[in-house]
């Protein structure tokens, strides 16, 4: 969805997203040649493997909190916290518990 299709609107990322069982559930908010914007909802057994992509990705801890292991290193997000995953770089999302959280996909290069 680009921002030009699309009215103004104030919206609660805890509440725009649901919970499901079992389930990584997720929301496209904004997407568009610079980049895309998703917000995430992980039931508490539920996560992202360790991969890698091709662009830096920012984590946004929306409710809850999960372990972020980047390139070994392992770092904690919670509500509120955001984390910078580096491109080509191994990472993982690791719930502890229900988790949501919202995913900003940077093209090009952040300085």
């Amino acid at each position: 969805m680009d921002a030009k299709d699309s009215a103004p609107e104030v919206r609660n990322l805890k509440q725009l997203l649901q919970y499901q069982d079992k389930a990584v559930v997720s929301r496209m908010l904004v997407k568009n040649s610079a980049g895309s914007v998703t917000l995430f909802a992980f039931d508490g057994n539920e996560g992202l493997s360790e991969h890698t992509a091709p662009y830096d990705a920012l984590v946004v801890g929306v409710e809850g909190r999960a372990e972020v292991p980047i390139g070994g290193v392992t770092h904690l997000v919670g509500e509120g916290d955001s984390l910078l995953m580096p491109a080509n770089i191994t990472h993982a999302i690791k719930p502890l518990g229900g988790f949501k959280m919202l995913l900003v996909m940077i093209k090009g290069e952040v300085k």
